[in-house]
């Protein structure tokens, strides 16, 4: 496992974060990490339990309430975030080989990505949080008296922040920057598979001087400590990043006390093709859309819809990007892609291919992978399917993409908005009109022209549908973490 790490060393103990200390849990449990290329033991983590999030939930209510935190201004929070943005720089290449070898991806990937996203994140936030403004609003007054009235946004209170393990370092900082701005605290309940990142940029937070207790990290499974978060009273907002099936349980949960909710949840992103799109750089933009970190993405562009005029050699060529992506150990020189994150995601995906093959679509490349050692899946690509078969509607998350014909723009749209979700979309074509019409018709939360999830730290991001509630990222992602407070003034 020391290859995936280069001559960076990874940790090998885990221990939770709270109050500004590495701890173990309370019943002294460790979990596990395997690595997806060998399936050996690489590290070990403190596997947590509902005293430790007691704790934490404790530790960050006490900082919101009456801590050093809750006296800071705006201008303040800002001046931490970026030292903490300046610390992630200097920890990008760590942070990046951390996320690649719980993954299994190419260190290559998120240094492209993920980190250079999540400090632009960081540094974004730190903009806006001074800059949460509020309004004055005229009124007729109160019983004939004049008054003045104005709102102030004020941050919700403690804040559960569940992540995920495709892209976790990335994510956990859309959420982290964004309430820290607004001045919120927070408990991150890392995947299992990747606490890796988590845990480091606590230590970070620390080093940069923020408060003890404002950023604290429980790991151990979901059922357990994102359940425990998701009930305990001290908890004023859970932000989730993850499946439909896990958001609606927490939907259902926070709902027993009116616990706000942001969830980003799956996806099964339409990438429509027109005959007047240049058809190489379609055809490299659509691979990335489905082929990036393994297709492990909710916004992944798993169905392109590609116009019958140009569908057959589209087809071909995308095949041919398939079949030339090199797979294996993404730490030998010239892999292209790794395995995907753990068996049960392996086998979910092997078993969606099987079902493409049932189901008549044309297997134009790669195909059910056998299992030896390690997790590795073959870049897969059906075409001639349609948008009833089960790899047409169903999020696979691995890197298998379905191509589907169309004649025309009414029933390009038809096909792109027959899911149950609507995070992502990308049309590609040459026509600036179509590009407009097409973007504005398509059901989803966010559109790219000639490019495929065009993420910004400026730009907000989540999705319609069953694709999530609420919006990361940008002025809004902030705001998400704030409660807008009317105060009224008689002046006479």
């Amino acid at each position: 496992m020391t290859d995936m790490a280069g001559s960076l060393a990874l940790p090998r103990e885990m221990r939770h974060f709270i109050e500004g200390r590495e701890v173990e849990s309370a019943d002294g449990r460790r979990g596990e990490l395997l690595s997806p290329v060998d399936e050996a033991v690489f590290a070990t983590y403190a596997f947590g339990g509902e005293e430790d999030v007691d704790k934490a939930v404790s530790s960050a209510r006490a900082q919101f309430d009456h801590g050093e935190w809750s006296r800071l201004s705006g201008y303040d929070r800002g001046l931490l975030l970026n030292k903490l943005a300046d610390l992630i720089e200097r920890d990008a290449d760590l942070i990046a080989e951390m996320d690649a070898a719980c993954i299994g991806r190419p260190a290559m990937e998120p240094r492209i990505l993920d980190l250079p996203n999540a400090i632009q994140t960081i540094r974004t936030s730190a903009g806006w949080a001074d800059k949460l403004e509020g309004r004055t609003i005229p009124t007729p007054g109160y019983l004939g008296r004049p008054t003045i009235s104005y709102t102030v946004h004020e941050a919700v209170g403690v804040v559960a922040a569940i992540t995920p393990w495709n892209t976790p370092f990335m994510i956990t900082c859309w959420k982290v920057g964004p309430l820290l701005a607004a001045g919120c605290t927070v408990v991150i309940k890392p995947s299992e598979e990747t606490p890796m990142s988590a845990l480091h940029l606590a230590r970070l937070v620390k080093e940069a001087g923020f408060p003890d207790g404002v950023v604290n990290v429980v790991t151990g499974s979901g059922s357990v400590i994102g359940n425990a978060l998701v009930r305990n009273p001290g908890v004023d907002k859970v932000t989730f990043t993850g499946s439909p099936g896990v958001g609606k349980h927490i939907q259902q949960e926070a709902a027993e006390d009116f616990k706000r909710v942001s969830l980003e949840l799956g996806g099964k992103s339409p990438q429509i093709v027109y005959a007047d799109a240049d058809l190489a750089e379609a055809v490299a933009g659509c691979a990335m859309g489905i082929f990036f970190n393994q297709g492990q993405i909710c916004a992944a562009g798993s169905r392109i819809l590609v116009h019958e005029d140009i569908a057959e050699i589209f087809a071909q060529q995308f095949a041919a990007v398939a079949e030339s992506i090199v797979v294996g150990d993404p730490a030998q020189e010239g892999v292209q892609m790794g395995p995907v994150a753990k068996k049960a995601q392996f086998d979910r995906v092997n078993d969606y291919i099987r079902k493409g093959i049932d189901a008549g679509a044309t297997l134009m490349a790669g195909g059910v992978s056998e299992y030896t050692q390690g997790w590795f899946v073959k870049p897969t690509v059906f075409a001639n399917a349609n948008n009833d078969m089960v790899i047409a509607q169903e999020e696979i998350f691995g890197p298998v993409a379905t191509i589907i014909p169309f004649k025309d723009e009414d029933e390009a749209i038809q096909i792109a908005n027959g899911t149950v979700y609507g995070l992502g979309a990308t049309v590609w074509t040459s026509d600036v009109k179509r590009a407009h019409r097409l973007a504005k018709r398509v059901k989803a939360g966010a559109v790219g022209v000639n490019c495929w999830a065009p993420i910004d730290a400026r730009l907000p991001w989540g999705g319609v549908k069953q694709s999530g509630i609420g919006r990361e990222c940008g002025l809004a992602g902030v705001m998400a973490y704030t409660e807008e407070k009317v105060i009224t003034v008689v002046t006479d």
